[in-house]
């Protein structure tokens, strides 16, 4: 398959690997020094990762934890930077420690240059992983 060539295909693309649960090919689409921001994140979860090796680390044992099955309600909005795009969505799925379901909306700003994502703003609802078995991050909390 040859790369997407626009930010918005990239985004599907990612979404498909997600559901793959082939982290290590959706950490590949990012930049080297990328920047996943989580303004949302609840206290003891990061809310800024820089370059790659932190996103992957931060996503590493996700599928561990959330068995995604789909996004629905996909909206894909192209701003005045062809660069960048804002993504409305929800990902559903079950918890994987205590089979209950997962089903999450989000906001997304995304900017992708040369192929890779080198920025990331994921707007999420924090009261949702206060659920037993959400926390794939590692935190301290």
């Amino acid at each position: 398959m040859s790369a997407p060539t626009s930010p918005a295909d990239l985004y599907r693309h990612s979404l498909r690997l997600l559901l793959d649960k082939d982290i290590p090919a959706w950490v590949a689409l990012w930049a080297e020094d990328g920047l996943m921001e989580v303004p949302f994140a609840p206290d003891g979860w990061p809310r800024r990762l820089e370059g790659k090796e932190a996103v992957a680390a931060y996503m590493r044992h996700y599928p561990a934890h959330i068995d995604l099955h789909d996004f629905p309600d996909l909206r894909i909005h192209q701003t005045t930077d062809p660069q960048t795009i804002v993504v409305e969505m929800r990902g559903v799925g079950r918890l994987v420690e205590s089979d209950a379901p997962f089903d999450m909306t989000y906001i997304a700003v995304v900017t992708v240059q040369e192929g890779h994502i080198t920025s990331y703003r994921d707007y999420w609802n924090p009261l949702a992983v206060q659920e037993p078995g959400t926390d794939f991050t590692g935190s301290s909390r």
